[in-house]
């Protein structure tokens, strides 16, 4: 069967968001990409967690470079006896998980996936590394089968003609909604905010959407209320890093405020992704602060006055109100009946 990456972007391609060979990870740095296509190589499964924490890959590319830290933990433990394999294992699994605290729960089904690989692999006697690896790759065709399902949906909602808005860097779901946009033989324009300070979608979302064809236009992150009025934008999606069960949508930081904007100008926001069980009440999501510095400059260039104070939260809660619909690989739910995306079965929530 043919790997579901097939015609994607450069940077979708697995071995380009993060890969496990001889002992090593090597995980694209989209810190820097598209400017320059360079790689960060980590020896150990702490170095790819670092990696994670410090933001060398991001959206849904965690969730990849985790796995593939859990290969490399596997090589590590390969000459402990079964009990310290085991514990190590464990271990490695948590520091993996908990790279970034907003997505410790998706992560953890992740890390949970490759540890019974790893287990049942040593128990057979088979390398468990490559085991992991092989077991992240069907993972990937699987999610990203169930998110090309999802884009179907997604660009169901779509005019034939038209002007999409984005926000940050949706991974999977970007390229999945294009391609299903072009083989419908869609005329769409994507407008990506930029989304400082790590310019996701300046950097990746629109990287993306121009090695896919389209015609892609770059907004700075105070312009999309006044871009949606005179661009005529027909639709706002995203992303998300977790939907809590009460339909709260928790997003990199500024989806509310284009949400806000979307919802004045009569615009529908269409979120892609699962429900996560995980999460019952937005409450329960610790939202990540990160170094404030980062605010206070531009690609490593400073822009504000020493002395002068940044505040960096990652992340923000969209209401349900501001939400017209959840975009799963099982149709579209209404956020305020979400608990229904369960109700055939239990499969865990749809990373995008």
């Amino acid at each position: 069967m043919e790997r579901a990456d097939k015609n994607l972007a450069f940077m979708l391609q697995y071995e380009n968001i993060a890969w496990y060979e001889d002992g090593k990870v090597r995980i694209l740095d989209r810190r820097i990409y598209p400017v320059k296509v360079e790689y960060v190589v980590c020896d150990r499964h702490e170095e790819v967690a670092q990696a994670i924490a410090d933001m060398v890959t991001q959206s849904a590319g965690p969730y990849t470079a985790a796995g593939m830290g859990m290969a490399q933990a596997t090589f590590e433990a390969k000459d402990l006896g079964d009990e310290e394999y085991k514990v190590y294992m464990q271990k490695a699994a948590h520091t993996l998980s908990h790279a970034r605290p907003t997505t410790v729960e998706r992560m953890k089904a992740i890390t949970a996936g490759c540890l019974e690989a790893a287990l049942i692999a040593r128990a057979a006697g088979l390398p468990a590394d490559i085991a992991v690896r092989e077991h992240v790759v069907k993972s990937l065709d699987t999610r990203f089968r169930k998110i090309g399902k999802a884009a179907e949906y997604l660009v169901d909602m779509f005019p034939k003609k038209g002007t999409i808005m984005t926000q940050c860097f949706g991974e999977t779901i970007v390229g999945q909604m294009l391609r299903v946009a072009t083989e419908r033989g869609y005329d769409l324009k994507i407008i990506c905010p930029e989304t400082r300070p790590y310019f996701q979608g300046a950097r990746l979302t629109a990287s993306v959407a121009q090695d896919m064809g389209y015609d892609v236009t770059v907004i700075t992150d105070n312009m999309p209320a006044y871009t949606m009025q005179t661009k005529k934008v027909d639709v706002f999606t995203s992303a998300a890093d977790v939907i809590c069960m009460d339909g709260y949508v928790v997003n990199k930081v500024g989806t509310l405020q284009i949400a806000i904007a979307a919802n004045y100008f009569g615009i529908p926001y269409f979120v892609s992704g699962g429900p996560d069980r995980g999460h019952s009440t937005v409450d329960t999501v610790k939202i990540e602060e990160r170094d404030p510095e980062l605010c206070l400059e531009a690609m490593g260039v400073r822009t504000a006055m020493e002395g002068v104070h940044g505040y960096y939260p990652a992340f923000d809660p969209t209401p349900p109100h501001l939400v017209s619909g959840v975009v799963t690989d099982k149709g579209i739910f209404s956020p305020y009946d979400l608990e229904r995306y369960f109700q055939n079965d239990d499969d865990g929530a749809l990373v995008v």
